[in-house]
């Protein structure tokens, strides 16, 4: 089993864990109440710093609801913490823009997290032809 040092920056945030069968990623809330008007863009405090092992990222993503109840935009698309990340002040946060007014309250859930290995070292080999059939172009599968 992995083995994660982690700081939490307050008393009053909640601890993460893992639900078995739920989900395999780890939610993370807001650290502090966060109120935005439509086209704010903000960092929301995510309560915690970790030291992650060796070899492994963590990418962070909004939870599915995040959106419809906040209507909160992650202005990166997807968070990536490197294991370099690390040091006692080294708070995660959310970038977001809001496209309604909205207000993030302490403790709302609005991110969550996974672990993923480094991506391995590729060695890239210039050809004039991949000599595979094409499958279309891309969109090429549909709408429906």
């Amino acid at each position: 089993m992995l083995k994660i040092y982690i700081k939490y920056f307050s008393d009053d945030v909640k601890r993460l864990e893992f639900v078995a069968g739920r989900s395999d990623w780890y939610d993370l809330a807001a650290s502090e109440t966060v109120e935005l008007k439509a086209g704010d863009f903000a960092l929301i405090p995510l309560g915690v710093a970790m030291k992650l092992p060796e070899g492994y990222e963590a990418h962070i993503v909004p939870r599915s609801s995040t959106f419809k109840n906040f209507g909160l935009l992650q202005s990166n698309g997807i968070g990536i913490v490197d294991n370099s990340y690390c040091g006692d002040n080294d708070l995660w946060r959310m970038p977001v823009y809001a496209t309604r007014d909205t207000v993030v309250e302490k403790g709302d859930r609005i991110a969550q997290f996974r672990l993923m290995k480094n991506q391995p070292e590729a060695e890239f080999i210039e050809v004039e032809e991949l000599g595979t059939p094409d499958r279309g172009g891309f969109g090429s599968t549909g709408r429906k």
